[in-house]
C-alpha cells in the first residue's frame, strides 16, 4: 500500500492509487487515534463517528441537541469534501439509551427529510464520553446513482 494512497486495480491488472483526501475537525482524539474526522476517496466520502462535542469542550445534555450538534459537524466535514446532505447514502447513529430514538430520530430528519439516506440506530452500552448520549457517522457519494 502507497502511504496515503489506496491501490485500485485497472485493466492490465496493475494496480494505480486512488487518491485520498483527509478532513481533520481538529478533534483532540485524531493525532491520538490517528484518524481523519472525514476522508474522501474517488467520490465516496466516510465521515467517522462524530461526538455532539462543542468548540469549548462542553457538551449539551438534550440527546436532540447532540444529535443536531454531530450532525452540524458531520455536515461541516462533507461540505469541506464537496458533498453535501443530498449526497449522503449511509448514516449509523449509535445511542446509549433507546428512550432517545424519537429525539435524535427528529433531529437526523430536520437534516435528511428530503434525501433519505439508509440509517440505523443501534443501541451501545456506552460512548466514550459519559456525557455523551449519540455518536453519528455517515457515508456520502458524489457521483450519479
Amino acid at each position: 500500500m502507497v502511504k496515503g494512497k489506496r491501490l485500485q486495480v485497472v485493466g492490465s491488472g496493475m494496480a494505480t492509487p486512488t487518491p485520498r483526501r483527509r478532513i481533520a475537525s481538529g478533534s483532540p482524539f485524531e493525532p491520538v487515534v490517528g484518524f481523519s474526522r472525514a476522508l474522501r476517496v474517488g467520490d465516496r466520502v466516510l465521515v467517522a463517528g462524530t461526538a455532539p462535542i462543542w468548540p469549548d469542550g462542553s457538551c449539551e445534555p438534550d440527546p436532540r441537541a447532540q444529535a443536531a450538534r454531530c450532525l452540524e459537524i458531520i455536515l461541516a466535514a462533507l461540505a469541506e469534501a464537496g458533498a453535501g446532505p443530498e449526497h449522503v447514502v449511509r448514516t449509523r447513529m449509535y445511542l446509549v439509551d433507546p428512550a432517545d430514538w424519537e429525539a435524535v430520530g427528529r433531529a437526523h430528519g430536520a437534516v435528511f427529510a428530503e434525501h433519505h439516506p439508509a440509517s440505523t440506530m443501534v443501541v451501545v452500552a456506552a460512548l466514550l464520553d459519559d456525557r455523551w448520549r449519540v455518536e453519528i457517522e455517515a457515508e456520502a457519494v458524489l457521483g450519479e446513482g
